[in-house]
């Protein structure tokens, strides 16, 4: 069975200025070389800005010894995360987007959506998380240890982009 979780960011800036952010190649690297820190190898492995959207293809290493024992006893190597992410064109109401996690040779999947969309206060950008664990008899552990650290992420890529957005736009 898989789990759901919703998180939102808020930001005190307009939604437009958020996407805009998000729209350029720095942004991305920056973040990126900003999660060294606690990865050996973080990258942009593909980065697209057009008249349909953002795509950006990210790619991240976590040691196995860095991982919590569950996750170790299913994965023998470091873990290798690729993901996705997209927003299409800007839309000043809601703009649209999704995002995918895999891990190589990895025993499940993430898959969500995102909305960017303004609030009195500036906008928001909510990401509706499902992951689903396909081992017996440990899945729903690995499921919510997935979508704990996920909030984790979420946070810090929240508390990235407000920072990068007031010392660069």
């Amino acid at each position: 069975m898989a789990r759901r979780l919703s998180y939102s960011a808020r930001f005190p800036y307009p939604a437009e200025q958020v996407y805009q952010a998000q729209s350029t190649a720095r942004y991305w690297d920056e973040m990126m070389a900003g999660f060294e820190m606690f990865s050996p190898k973080c990258e942009v492995v593909e980065f697209t800005s057009d008249d349909l959207g953002l795509k950006a293809v990210l790619r991240q290493t976590i040691g196995r010894d860095q991982l919590p024992p569950i996750a170790q006893t299913v994965l023998k190597k470091d873990m290798v995360i690729t993901r996705e992410e997209s927003l299409g064109i800007f839309d000043a109401g809601i703009t649209k987007g999704d995002y995918t996690a895999s891990i190589q040779a990895g025993p499940g999947s993430l898959k969500g959506w995102q909305e960017l969309f303004p609030t009195d206060t500036g906008c928001t950008l909510r990401k509706t998380t499902e992951v689903k664990v396909f081992v017996p008899f440990i899945a729903s552990k690995l499921e919510q240890l997935m979508l704990v650290n996920l909030v984790d992420l979420f946070r810090a890529e929240a508390a990235y982009a407000k920072d990068w957005i007031a010392k660069n736009a």
